[in-house]
């Protein structure tokens, strides 16, 4: 791996620039593509965008590493379009993990391209088929899907990508993650040699360094903040809880916030629980897990979006790909159980330099978990007091069952790989001393 990373060239230094000086002139932008693109909103640049769109237009591959909501989709977009434009022929492929992801993306290069007849087609799990095979009929410029779907369109013949001349991979980690990688091999397989490729991901797991290595020519790397890296305006706390007090806490918090909140759970039984307890004391919530339908999730994103609904209960399905400003609060009502899930989630909020809040419920015996979020961001994560729960242990949300709850989530644990249950060397039950020693039992 060490002799990989001198094949890598580095990004030529630019000034130093703050964000006050960094226009989207002189990036190499086609004159009519900026215009569009200054008329869109888009005035100043964030750093990613910055220092690889000029690589990306000159036709160099790209690696770019920087955190979740630092406008990765512009940074490759506009490229995209314009590398499109340019050449008259060839199209784009974009490979990311969810169907959110996809469906934001779509959006977003829509906004940029409609003007230049740019047409897009949307390949993903959950819409129909024959819609999707309508769009390929189309002739589109730009495929953008989920990597189990576009193997689908391959194997049934409706998908040819003999003329793919940029290839995107986006949320590349969250992918290999999410075990995408066979149906990954698989496409780079099929797509010419011939090309260029932009990898964009917020951490660098070997899977990608084995797709760079293997499938990219002398990438340029961008890397704007150390992987792990969280945005500097998010507050985090912890609070130590036993299985019983998590749902008491939940609802004195969201007693305390009142703006947009964002609950992650590891479960879908969870999410779907919580979900319905928070409607049944009268709070607007939603839900996004992987037993909702296409519909649902955009309905359930959307309705987030606009305010119909305060609270979005989500798994990790949701930790990519949902954009949304404002988002005032993200309690991890479950650790996630990898770090790096953690950056991905809570950067759901304190996006485009906003403030934001991250809060999560830490069981005695995770400390190890905790140490590993810790040694991934080099962020020192504060454990606060208990607020008072005992009117909310006294009035529990009418129907949730906590011990159904657990007993689910303790099945989950145990079936787990034993790497996991020793996630950090601390896991397994066993109960870490320091900061969480008065979690033992006594």
């Amino acid at each position: 791996m060490a002799a990989y990373f001198f094949m890598i060239q580095k990004q030529t230094d630019k000034p130093s620039l703050n964000e006050a000086e960094m226009t989207f002139a002189g990036l190499g932008i086609a004159p009519k593509l900026l215009d569009a693109v200054l008329k869109l909103g888009f005035k100043t640049p964030t750093s990613i965008q910055y220092k690889a769109i000029p690589a990306a237009i000159e036709g160099k591959d790209i690696i770019g590493i920087a955190q979740t909501g630092t406008g990765k989709t512009l940074a490759f977009g506009i490229p995209l379009v314009q590398q499109i434009l340019k050449s008259g022929r060839g199209k784009g492929l974009i490979i990311l993990p969810t169907r959110e992801l996809a469906l934001q993306i779509n959006e977003t290069i829509q906004k940029i391209g409609r003007g230049f007849g740019i047409k897009t087609a949307v390949l993903i799990g959950g819409s129909p088929i024959y819609h999707q095979v309508r769009a390929l009929r189309d002739v589109p410029n730009v495929v953008i899907g989920t990597p189990g779907r576009i193997i689908d369109h391959i194997r049934q013949r409706t998908l040819n990508l003999h003329d793919v001349n940029i290839l995107v991979l986006d949320e590349a980690d969250r992918m290999f993650d999410m075990g995408f990688a066979p149906q990954i091999n698989k496409i780079l397989q099929v797509v010419p040699k011939e090309r260029q490729t932009m990898l964009f991901s917020a951490t660098m797991p070997d899977g990608i360094v084995k797709i760079a290595s293997n499938h990219m020519k002398l990438p340029v790397r961008v890397e704007i903040a150390r992987s792990g890296t969280t945005a500097e305006n998010i507050e985090h706390e912890l609070f130590v809880v036993k299985r019983d007090q998590k749902v008491p806490l939940l609802r004195k918090l969201l007693e305390d916030y009142k703006g947009s909140v964002l609950i992650f759970l590891r479960i879908k039984f969870g999410a779907k629980k919580i979900c319905n307890e928070l409607r049944n004391i009268g709070i607007s919530a939603a839900e996004i897990h992987s037993n909702r339908s296409l519909a649902q999730r955009k309905e359930a994103l959307e309705g987030f979006k606009l305010g119909k609904y305060r609270v979005l209960v989500a798994t990790d399905i949701a930790s990519r790909g949902i954009d949304v400003k404002g988002i005032e609060l993200v309690i991890n009502f479950d650790l996630p159980e990898n770090p790096e899930d953690y950056v991905h989630r809570i950067g759901r909020t304190g996006r485009a330099g906003m403030a934001g809040k991250a809060i999560s419920f830490v069981l005695p015996d995770q400390g190890g978990k905790v140490k590993d979020i810790e040694k991934l961001t080099r962020i020192f994560l504060p454990i606060l007091k208990l607020p008072d729960l005992s009117s909310n242990l006294n009035q529990q949300f009418n129907t949730f069952n906590n011990s159904n709850y657990s007993s689910n989530r303790n099945r989950s644990d145990r079936s787990a790989s034993p790497a996991r249950q020793s996630y950090g060397g601390h896991g397994g039950g066993r109960r870490p001393s320091g900061r969480f020693g008065y979690g033992k039992r006594r």
